[in-house]
């Protein structure tokens, strides 16, 4: 896969490669209750754009609330790889962590999304996107 990232779950089971939809414009948080918990950076890929290439059958799928997206984590060692988006289920968002040479504190400044009140729960327009903003300011040395 051209211009590909390669990835991995934290004991290696799982690897994977994956290419972005839009480089690292789309990182992004969000506040529903599975998200807060797990606290990752995603960025999204198409559906065909993310390969498994070890692993498949390590990878554990959870879905809750209203059972659309697909959260799908390692089941050795519980780190999430990536999920089939609610919003954009022709998308996958991709945890950042994952991502060989990255890491979410490479980021100053992250968008946190509104999943708590998701925009497909109510009238088109009636709720934000955009929650607020996460920062990283990192002390100086």
């Amino acid at each position: 896969m051209e211009n590909a990232l390669n990835g991995s779950c934290h004991c290696g089971a799982v690897k994977f490669s994956v290419k972005l939809t839009d480089g690292f414009k789309t990182a992004r948080r969000c506040d529903c209750s599975y998200c807060r918990m797990r606290g990752a950076v995603v960025v999204s890929a198409e559906l065909a754009d993310i390969e498994i290439l070890q692993g498949e059958d390590k990878l554990t799928e959870y879905r809750f609330n209203t059972m659309t997206a697909r959260h799908y984590f390692c089941s050795i060692c519980g780190i999430y790889t990536h999920h089939q988006r609610r919003s954009t289920p022709t998308q996958y968002g991709v945890n950042v962590a994952c991502l060989e040479n990255i890491s979410p504190f490479d980021f100053t400044d992250i968008p946190v999304m509104n999943g708590v009140s998701h925009p497909q729960d109510g009238p088109a327009g009636s709720k934000s996107l955009e929650r607020g903003h996460l920062l990283f300011v990192p002390t100086k040395e």
